[in-house]
Parts: structure tokens; C-alpha cells; sequence
């Protein structure tokens, strides 16, 4: 039989109809019931100071427009301190215009081609949480003990006859340890704030021909101030109460 490719074409209409909908009060269990959810320990804004070099494939006659991330790889708080301790990058893409290597025109204008360039501006801090809204739960420490049992053998010729040769037995071993699986404190990206002053730091003028003031350069130096909002979270048990589950007239 003949199949038609084009009926796997996936037509989206024009025109969307609005569908219904109405609400439904959940139920839910009475009582005091205990419950393991992510409980925020911390919010806190981390100030970090960075000051980098960026150097351009090709010559710069002007920045365009910058776009800025931020990009958390580590953020632990090292339990039983309180020292946080955070890792990232700020990813930075950079549009700039490159002048064309074609022959000046005669009415001194500026041939330029726009290239992007991204990059990786890494920084790193430790800093001392000292306002908890909820204090974190301390990890337990691993135990491990050794315990023996009493011999009593007889001794060789040159001891009384009486006497008895009283110690452990060596070759046997006996250990009771004892691990705990702590819930480990994990961060949240709020937002962010991103202060940055760059400046050229070999920028050469142009040719004569070239209008007043035109310049490339290839090399910038950039200072950046970045204020970091994040919240700092572990998983706790709590006990939640409810004392009815009856549904409610209205919506609630």
C-alpha cells in the first residue's frame, strides 16, 4: 500500500479554542503527620570582586553589546563550620566590530564586520554564613570499635603448674562500626548583580586616512563587582498538622 509521506507533516492550527477548567480542592490526611522536604537554612547576597584580561582573536574598533551569566559549579557549606564555599563563572559574550581589511574609502569611512566572542571569567570565595533562618542539621559522626574475648590456655614448661596464660585471642577480630548518610546542604541561584568597568589597554589609532579618533585594540581589561542572592537548603523531616480535610465551598 502507498503511503503518503506528507500526512507525518505535523499541522499546528491557526486558531487555538480556550478550554474549561475548574478547580479541585485536594484532600488531604488529619492529623500531625511528619514529612522530609528542602527547608531554606540561609538567603544571603555574596559580593564577589573580580579583575581579568580579555584578549580578542581580532582587532577591536568597538564593543557592542556584552551579555552577562552567571554560572554556579560549586556552592557547599562545609559542615560543622560555617564557611560557604562558592565556585563559578561569569560567561560573558561580547559583540565588537572588526574593520574590513579593504582599501579606505575616500570619504574616511570605517568598513566593519561583527564578531562575538565568549568567554569564562572564573572566580572563587569562602565566606561565613552568620545569620540562619533555620539552623542546619549537624552530621553525625561514623563510629568504629574494636572488642575482644578473654582465652585461657596453659602455659609451656618453666611456669607453675597452676598457673594459666590469660590475654585475647590474636587471631580473632571483632569490629562494630557504625555510618551515617547525612543530607547534604545544597544551594539555589535567586539573582544576581553585575557591576563591570572595562577599559583598552593597547589600543593603537588608525591610519591618517581613517576619521579623528578610530582605533583598534585587542586586549581588555575588565573590573567586575558581582553581588550573588542564593539560598542555602537541606533536607529536614518537620511535622506539619492539619485538622480537617473537608472540601471548601469556594476555591481555597
Amino acid at each position: 500500500m502507498y503511503e503518503d509521506k506528507k500526512s507525518d507533516v505535523c499541522k499546528i492550527p491557526s486558531n487555538l479554542n480556550e478550554c474549561d477548567n475548574k478547580p479541585h480542592n485536594p484532600h488531604v490526611s488529619i492529623g500531625k503527620i511528619y514529612t522530609k522536604v528542602p527547608v531554606v537554612l540561609a538567603e544571603l547576597t555574596v559580593q564577589v570582586n573580580l579583575d581579568a584580561c580579555i584578549k580578542f582573536p581580532k582587532p577591536v574598533l568597538e564593543i557592542k553589546d556584552v551579555k552577562k551569566q552567571i554560572k554556579l559549579v560549586q556552592c557547599r557549606l562545609l559542615l560543622p563550620t560555617n564557611k560557604l564555599f562558592i565556585k563559578g563563572f561569569v560567561r560573558k559574550n561580547i559583540q565588537y566590530a572588526t574593520p574590513m581589511t579593504e582599501p579606505e574609502c575616500t570619504l574616511k569611512t570605517i568598513s566593519s564586520s561583527i564578531n562575538s566572542l565568549t568567554v569564562d571569567v572564573p572566580f572563587s570565595c569562602v565566606t561565613e554564613v552568620k545569620h540562619y533562618l533555620r539552623k542546619p542539621v549537624q552530621p553525625s559522626f561514623n563510629t568504629r570499635s574494636e572488642f575482644d574475648f578473654l582465652i585461657a590456655d596453659t602455659l609451656p614448661s618453666g611456669f607453675p603448674e597452676k598457673d594459666e596464660f590469660l590475654s585475647n585471642d590474636l587471631s580473632q577480630f571483632h569490629q562494630n562500626s557504625t555510618q551515617y548518610y547525612n543530607e547534604l546542604p545544597f544551594c539555589e541561584l535567586v539573582s544576581s548583580n553585575i557591576i563591570e568597568w572595562d577599559e583598552a589597554i593597547d589600543r593603537t589609532h588608525l591610519s591618517k586616512d581613517a576619521p579623528i579618533g578610530e582605533g583598534v585594540f585587542t586586549q581588555v581589561e575588565e573590573k567586575m563587582v558581582v553581588d550573588i542572592t542564593l539560598k542555602v537548603l537541606q533536607n529536614q523531616q518537620i511535622r506539619v498538622s492539619s485538622t480537617t480535610n473537608d472540601d471548601c465551598d469556594d476555591y481555597c
